[in-house]
């Protein structure tokens, strides 16, 4: 089974309870293990998506949208720098969104992802994503109740346009416990190195963690669709989370079948005119 399979949330409710945030589902070994993996899995990541970087000029050429959202200090920096971290910085495109801005607020929901999709031939990143319109919007009572059940409909209508212009979503959860969350947090007030990391406000988000993971288990029932469904990580390991988002991306560019473009000029006359060259 591949590990696409292995995470993917079946149709129907979702308890996240269900879930263990500390497990390894689909791989074995330890964390000295999973890093020696992770580091092995890096040439192979980088060739495919070069490929999928070398075909944004072709008529074919695809592009995939990896969608990261968790609690707070579940990883998705962490993602960012050991996995993504891993292939060629000139294809990727990262967004983080933050609190909407006024003109953003003006507008749709979705009218400042619109404009973050990635282009072809790009590995785009949401570190954080439109799904903060339907979790803190919904914990933190940011719209009226009505507005947030349209959103999950608008987002399976945007993912599913998304799909069908050939971008290929990637949707993981994070998946932490309080316990390890609390745990992170207690770190970064122990390290002046992760001082800047702390946020007084991840304080009061924790006294929130039921009706958070509630807004999730929903959210995820909710847009789990066929066209682009959700991968629940664990996350309590880090070396398993990024090994785990490294081979969820891995499966997902091999199932493309990439491969280096073909000249657009003919190869042989410029073999010829770099071997008749005199410039020295």
């Amino acid at each position: 089974m591949s590990l696409r399979d292995e995470l993917r949330v079946p149709p129907g409710p979702v308890d996240l309870t269900a879930y263990a945030p500390g497990g390894t589902p689909g791989v074995k070994g330890d964390k000295e293990k999973g890093e020696e993996r992770l580091a092995a899995l890096g040439d192979e990541l980088l060739e495919l998506q070069t490929k999928l970087f070398a075909s944004r000029g072709t008529h074919h050429a695809r592009q995939v949208l990896l969608v990261l959202q968790g609690m707070d200090t579940s990883g998705k920096g962490g993602v960012l720098k050991h996995t993504v971290g891993l292939v060629d910085p000139v294809g990727v495109h990262i967004v983080s969104f933050k609190a909407p801005t006024h003109e953003e607020l003006a507008h749709d929901f979705l009218w400042r992802i619109e404009k973050a999709v990635p282009a072809a031939g790009y590995l785009g990143v949401f570190d954080r994503s439109h799904y903060e319109d339907v979790l803190i919007g919904r914990v933190r009572h940011l719209a009226p109740a009505d507005e947030i059940e349209r959103r999950y409909a608008a987002i399976n209508d945007f993912e599913q346009r998304l799909v069908d212009e050939g971008t290929v979503v990637l949707k993981c959860m994070l998946h932490i416990s309080a316990r390890e969350q609390k745990e992170r947090l207690l770190a970064r007030l122990d390290d002046p190195a992760k001082y800047w990391k702390y946020n007084p406000g991840d304080v009061d988000e924790r006294q929130l963690w039921r009706d958070y993971q509630t807004a999730y288990e929903i959210a995820l029932e909710r847009t789990n669709t066929a066209h682009a469904p959700w991968h629940i990580v664990p996350s309590d390991k880090k070396w398993y989370r990024n090994l785990a988002i490294a081979k969820l991306l891995h499966e997902t560019l091999s199932g493309l079948g990439l491969d280096w473009p073909a000249p657009d000029f003919d190869l042989e006359r410029e073999k010829k005119r770099l071997a008749e060259d005199t410039v020295s």
